[in-house]
C-alpha cells in the first residue's frame, strides 16, 4: 500500500492517503501535508509536540487535525515528519484524537520549501472506508 498520491489540480494541492486503520491514514495524510511543502526526509525528529483534539465525527476531526498542523508550523516556525496518532471515540461517538508529533525548527540550510500551504479547504473534502481508509484533501498554497 502507498501512503499517500497527489492529484491533479489546477492551483491548489489535492492528494489521498491512506490507511488500514484511521489512525495510519491520519498519519499519512500529515505526511502528505508536509511533503507537499518540503521533502521530510530532510526533517529530523529531533523535538516533539502534542495535539490533543475533539470532534463529532472522523471528517471533521480530520480537517482539524491537519488544521492544526498548519497552525503549528506557522505558530512554531517547525517542520514536522513523524506522526503517531491515537484515536478514541466514547459511547456517544464523539471522537477524541491525541497524537505525537516529530520534528525540528526550521533550518533554511536543510529545508527547501516548493510550496507554502495556507489552508486546508473543505472543498472535496472527504474520508471514506472501502478496503483501506481514504481521506481526500484539497490545500490551499
Amino acid at each position: 500500500m502507498k501512503p499517500y498520491e497527489y492529484l491533479e489540480h489546477t492551483a491548489d494541492v489535492k492528494f489521498r492517503a491512506w490507511g488500514h486503520s484511521l489512525e495510519e491514514m491520519l498519519s499519512n495524510a500529515a505526511l502528505a501535508l508536509f511533503n507537499s511543502m518540503i521533502d521530510t526526509n530532510t526533517v529530523r525528529a529531533k523535538e516533539s509536540w502534542t495535539v490533543e483534539l475533539s470532534g463529532p465525527d472522523i471528517e471533521r476531526l480530520a480537517y482539524d487535525w491537519l488544521s492544526e498542523l498548519i497552525f503549528l508550523f506557522e505558530t512554531e516556525f517547525a517542520v514536522f515528519s513523524k506522526f503517531d496518532v491515537k484515536l478514541h471515540q466514547d459511547q456517544d461517538g464523539q471522537w477524541t484524537l491525541q497524537a505525537t508529533i516529530g520534528g525540528e525548527k526550521i533550518d533554511s540550510s536543510r529545508h527547501a520549501f516548493d510550496n507554502e500551504v495556507k489552508a486546508v479547504t473543505l472543498h472535496k473534502f472527504e474520508v471514506k472506508k472501502n478496503d483501506l481508509w481514504c481521506i481526500q484533501v484539497v490545500l490551499d498554497v
